[in-house]
Formats: structure tokens, sequence, C-alpha cells
């Protein structure tokens, strides 16, 4: 069964394997408010989200929910991990938290379906993903990387209406990815604010789920040509990266995904 609502300005779809038998309307709509309430507090698009509160310093940081605590406590280490190239301030002085909270939102509606005994799954939420256990043929995962010149979303391979330039097998990782082809110069080096990022295109992360893929994803792509490296130097990571010329450069050990089943 599978399902898609358009939730944080994205398409939000989640699917489960028939063989799950709990994949009832109930659970998708379970999932799907989650999305809906992560987007009520975190988007600073919307007026009345907690985040736009602080924005306009209308909330104490000791009247914080929880959720947001975290978010920021998570985002400063994971600033401090990039060194410095993942930063939750915009250029205008605002918090902007959408590079880590995606991953993070994904990876709380997976808990929610293996709290429901669900093993078989995938979410992806705007090109976002994580997946678990097998798909509907009793196999991996299949993912496919767009080509980012003339793409229009990151989707699954078997969708043949998208030019896949790579295609990866997934069984229990996250994978994001993050660039300038859709949404045009929406990411920025913190170190240099005003240079726009336009060595590197687009720049997929494989990670042991999709927060940590997210997260890092964000901050690599930050990097330019450097963010593959710094992928490399993290363990259980894998990168791939298409630049400007339409030339791909990936990890050592990004290979070892594309591999078909």
């Amino acid at each position: 069964m599978k399902q898609t609502q358009l939730i944080m300005g994205m398409p939000v779809s989640v699917e489960i394997v028939s063989e799950d038998a709990v994949a009832t309307r109930k659970l998708f709509d379970e999932v799907f408010s989650y999305f809906s309430c992560a987007d009520e507090k975190f988007s600073p698009y919307k007026e009345t989200s907690e985040i736009s509160a602080i924005n306009r310093g209308q909330l104490k940081e000791s009247d914080r929910s929880d959720d947001m605590k975290l978010i920021f406590a998570l985002s400063e280490e994971t600033k401090k991990l990039t060194r410095g190239y993942f930063d939750i301030v915009g250029r205008d002085g605002k918090y902007d938290p959408s590079g880590i909270v995606k991953g993070w939102a994904i990876l709380n509606a997976t808990r929610i379906l293996k709290k429901r005994g669900v093993k078989n799954f995938y979410i992806e939420a705007g090109g976002d993903i994580q997946v678990s256990g097998k798909n509907r043929e009793g196999k991996k995962w299949r993912v496919g990387i767009e080509n980012p010149f003339g793409a229009k979303i990151i989707d699954r391979a078997k969708n043949g209406s998208k030019e896949i330039v790579k295609t990866v097998y997934l069984k229990d990782e996250g994978i994001a990815t993050s660039g300038t082809y859709i949404r045009g110069q929406h990411i920025y080096n913190p170190k240099k604010r005003e240079v726009a990022i336009d060595d590197i295109v687009s720049l997929t992360v494989i990670g042991p789920n999709v927060y940590e893929a997210d997260r890092f994803a964000t901050a690599a792509f930050a990097m330019g040509r450097e963010g593959v490296n710094f992928i490399e130097s993290l363990e259980g990571f894998e990168g791939y990266h298409i630049d400007k010329d339409g030339i791909a450069a990936m990890t050592s050990s990004f290979e070892k995904y594309t591999q078909k089943p």
C-alpha cells in the first residue's frame, strides 16, 4: 500500500508492503499527522509556527518545546561536526532548521511504523528517503539519483519518466540529496554567505539513517567540491556528487550500493 500527501511544501510518500497486515488507513493517517505537526512547529514560512515566534523574539529559550530544544542542540552538534559548514541561521539572521528537520522528521515517522510492527516500508519526503526491510518484490529498495540538469525531483529508479544517472539498492539505510537544481541557491556556505555555490549541482549521501544522511548532505553541499571528501572521512557514509559540468565524483565505497541484488 502506498499513499502520498503534500506536507511541508513537498510530497510525502509512505509505502508499506502488503505482507505487513498492519498497513491500515489509521496507520497512514498517524504518520502523515506527525509530519503535519512537525511542519506546524518548525516551518519558518508559517507565521503561527514555533520557529517563527522565536524569530520574532516572542518566545524565550526556556519556553521552547522539548522538540525545539532538541533540534537546536542537534543543529549545534552538527555545526561542530562539520567545522561550521552547517548553520540554521540564514543570511537574514533568522533561524531556519529545514536542513535538519526533514531527515529528523522522516526518522521519527519510521519509528512510528516500527512501533506498530511494520518491517518493510519506505518513507520519502521531498527526495530524502528512509527504507526498511524489503520492497514488494522481496528485494532491496531501488532508489534512483536523478540527472540534476533538467530534473524535477529525486525519485525511485523504477519511475521511468525520470532520467536516472545512478541507481542504488538499500535495505535499512537512509539517503538524502542536497542541490540547487530545483530550488535554486537556497543552500549557502555559512563561511562565505554571499558567495553562491556553483561548482556542484547535487550531492547525495547514503548513511545509517535518513537523519544522519540529511544533515551531512546539507553541510557537505555547502563545502562545494570538497564535500564528497568530507563524506569520505565519515565512517558509515558514502557520497556522490555531480558538478556544474555534469561530471560525477563519489566516495571510495559508494559503488557497493550500486550492485544489483
